[in-house]
């Protein structure tokens, strides 16, 4: 299992990226694995604000479908359209393989989330 140093990651076992107010957010190696094989992912609508803690969609997989929550508070400006064609990427290159974007509204939120070494632990 990979867990990637300078990403923020959540309970519900989300990561986040963050590039000056923008956040990247996809889901964990852990997550992936978890579910197995991806075949679909269910985006919000640009232009959505998302509370921390919200579903922002869902992630299917051939063995369960499983709803991904924002680790933050913010407003849908991107989401992965690669994806619909290609939702296997989030099984090869989790960290990689971005779901959303969102442009944060409280980026203070981050101070709420683990870092590499918590998440590890959280996961063992």
């Amino acid at each position: 299992m990979i867990v990637k140093d300078g990403l923020y990651y959540t309970k519900t076992h989300e990561w986040l990226k963050i590039d000056g107010d923008i956040a990247s957010v996809g889901i964990t190696d852990f997550a992936q694995n978890q579910m197995s094989d991806i075949v679909y992912v269910d985006f919000p609508k640009i232009g959505a604000i998302i509370k921390a803690g919200e579903i922002i969609g869902t992630v299917e997989s051939v063995k369960s479908a499983e709803d991904f929550y924002s680790p933050i508070t913010g407003k849908v400006i991107e989401v992965n359209k690669a994806l619909e064609k290609t939702p296997e990427e989030i099984n090869k290159n989790p960290y990689d393989a971005w779901i959303v974007k969102l442009q944060m509204s409280k980026p203070s939120e981050v101070n709420s989330l683990m870092k590499k070494e918590a998440y590890e632990k959280l996961v063992k």
